[in-house]
């Protein structure tokens, strides 16, 4: 058997939205046993205290760079089948400038601020009615935004494309790259 499942037609769309809505609890679940579901704890990562953000979220990046790498090269998941969303250059990267300021402003990140209001804490509950808040602008403005909302379109391009190298080279990078992060992560907190 091969994946993705939904892609091959051996998930149907409820089959599909009842998986996504296991691994999105599953997810908040690890989240909160993690403490991602604190801003404090959050806010560490900026002030260089705790680093366990960085440590969780580079361990799921290598986890599933892994996971993908291998799936695909033992045959079991078709990698050109999986969506890759295009990429809009200049409007991602104002994207992620809102995005991060929003972080450090509260504290949270989106899939964090989610755990942290099902968890009853207000912080949490603050920065999600931010979160749908900002939607309801983007959505009003969409026609006035549209054009650079567009603009800059790249097509579904991958960092080994871009790169000019194989697959498994980047993964080999990522993986020392969050080795060395993990290294000079146990460094810093140590130091303070």
């Amino acid at each position: 058997m091969s994946a993705p499942l939904y892609e091959y037609g051996l998930f149907g769309e409820s089959t599909s939205l009842l998986v996504a809505l296991v691994i999105g609890i599953a997810f908040g679940w690890f989240l909160e046993r993690g403490g991602m579901g604190s801003a404090t704890k959050l806010a560490g990562q900026f002030y260089l205290t705790d680093m366990s953000v960085l440590k969780v979220l580079f361990s799921a990046v290598v986890t599933s760079m892994l996971g993908v790498f291998w799936l695909a090269e033992l045959g079991w998941l078709d990698l050109p089948l999986v969506y890759l969303p295009p990429t809009y250059l200049l409007p991602q990267l104002a994207g992620g400038v809102v995005f991060g300021l929003g972080f450090v402003m509260g504290g949270l990140c989106p899939g964090t601020s989610c755990v942290s209001a099902a968890t009853g804490r207000r912080d949490g509950l603050a920065v999600v009615g931010g979160m749908l808040f900002g939607v309801f602008l983007f959505n009003e403005s969409f026609p006035w935004i549209e054009p650079f909302y567009r603009s800059t379109p790249m097509g579904q391009i991958t960092i080994p494309e871009i790169l000019g190298v194989p697959f498994g080279w980047v993964v080999f990078a990522v993986v020392l790259a969050a080795l060395a992060a993990f290294r000079a992560s146990e460094w810093i907190e140590a130091r303070r």
